[in-house]
């Protein structure tokens, strides 16, 4: 193996584990020799990753976003002529991925919203930028299902992925703490399935 290329193996590893680290114990829960330990990789190394951990916490965003992102893209295309079906079908998904994982976790970003999400720069710009990438996608998937004439005219499709976006978070903290799939249901039938209708 190249260095290059076991430097990118390494990047990788400790993004992943930082995923997964984040996701169980929190920003504040994770320490970074702990994150090291789990994938072999000695400390002094760290830094010439990501810097600090604030710096490696705000890449770990987008490397969880960034999954998302390429399967709501999937879904979008594969859906041609009914956006909306698509919408609907990968947000099905992580509803039945959430009710296997017992309702553990929940989002990455809505934690760590809730945790750090106005103590650290960094991690907060990195926050923003995640969800609007997010929001831009849905954003586009929505503008396309009205041009399919699925989708109501009277409001933007920016205004309603924002939406989508804000009460789908919301849904997910009631549901860690009701241990049910029952709100991000309702969020996604109330919207999806009726007040976003055409």
């Amino acid at each position: 193996m190249t260095r290059s290329t076991k430097k990118e193996t390494n990047r990788e590893n400790l993004l992943n584990q930082g995923v997964t680290m984040l996701m169980g114990q929190g920003y504040h829960g994770t320490g970074l020799q702990e994150v090291l330990d789990a994938v072999n990789i000695p400390k002094g190394s760290f830094y010439n990753y990501f810097g600090s951990k604030e710096n490696f916490g705000a890449e770990v965003i987008q490397h969880y976003i960034d999954p998302f992102i390429t399967r709501l893209a999937a879904h979008l295309q594969q859906s041609g002529t009914d956006a909306l079906g698509g919408i609907r079908f990968y947000f099905n998904e992580l509803i039945a991925e959430l009710e296997k994982d017992q309702f553990r976790g929940g989002c990455l970003l809505g934690n760590l919203m809730g945790e750090i999400g106005d103590t650290s720069e960094v991690c907060q710009k990195s926050l923003q930028s995640a969800v609007k990438r997010y929001r831009d996608l849905l954003q586009a998937g929505l503008a396309k299902a009205q041009q399919q004439g699925t989708v109501r005219l009277d409001k933007s499709a920016e205004d309603m992925a924002d939406l989508l976006i804000n009460t789908w978070q919301g849904a997910l903290l009631r549901m860690k703490i009701e241990k049910s799939s029952m709100p991000v249901k309702q969020c996604c039938e109330q919207l999806l399935g009726e007040f976003f209708r055409a």
